[in-house]
């Protein structure tokens, strides 16, 4: 069994991170959020962590119930893909809210123009905007709110490859391999979301995001939509 549970761990580390690389759901939300919020690198990367360990853990927890209450694996499977399918659908919305709610803003930080009438019959106008006025004593609740959205989100979303990989060890009640795969699988998979944040928040170069400065929230609500549209039409 030695040698077997070393290819299992090798298995689950591949799986892992193939399965994180090519998922931009893992990685593109925390850049385009990050970037438009202009969060600060050790934000990004502390709010990326916290929504790979949901991400797992929820995983986890469902093989380790399923194990124990001796169900089926094409039955946590189609649990996991009912999950996969909610994800995508929570990125969607989640997307269109966001490039909505930024969309909202732009039209509210338009200046416009207010005509004064006086007494003598003269009249003058002046333009201003709305943003300063009403929207910034809500920004701190509203970035929570991203926080927390992106968190739920990633909790509902699956690991689809890790129900297989616990069952092989659990088939022989060697919990402890069944642990061991777990871990690598979700330590793999954290290592690697925190890899491609990265290389994508120091690779979008600031000139990039100049392109689309007025309307960086809305391309990132666009963009976050785009890859749970991937999820739904391509799998990935």
């Amino acid at each position: 069994m030695q040698s077997g549970l070393w290819l299992l761990l090798g298995t689950a580390a591949s799986i892992g991170f193939v399965h994180t690389l090519i998922g931009v759901d893992h990685s593109l939300p925390f850049i385009v959020i990050g970037k438009a919020q202009r969060w600060t690198y050790r934000k990004v990367l502390l709010i990326t962590t916290l929504c790979g360990v949901g991400h797992v853990l929820s995983s986890v927890l469902l093989g380790f119930v399923g194990i124990a209450l001796g169900v089926a694996v094409e039955r946590l499977e189609w649990i996991e893909g009912g999950r996969g399918e909610l994800s995508a659908w929570l990125l969607i919305g989640f997307g269109i809210a966001y490039a909505s709610w930024a969309f909202y803003r732009y039209l509210r930080s338009r200046p416009h123009a207010h005509s004064h009438f006086h007494e003598d019959s003269q009249a003058h106008a002046h333009e201003h905007g709305h943003t300063n006025e009403h929207l910034h004593p809500h920004k701190l609740g509203r970035r929570s709110l991203t926080v927390w959205t992106l968190f739920v989100v990633f909790v509902f979303g699956p690991c689809e490859p890790l129900i297989p990989l616990l069952m092989v060890p659990a088939l022989e009640y060697n919990w402890g391999a069944v642990a061991l795969v777990a871990s690598v699988f979700s330590l793999t998979t954290i290592f690697t979301m925190a890899v491609v944040v990265t290389i994508g928040y120091f690779g979008l170069r600031p000139s990039f995001l100049r392109l689309f400065e007025r309307h960086v929230h809305i391309v990132a609500g666009l963009m976050i939509a785009a890859s749970g549209l991937a999820i739904k039409l391509f799998g990935i």
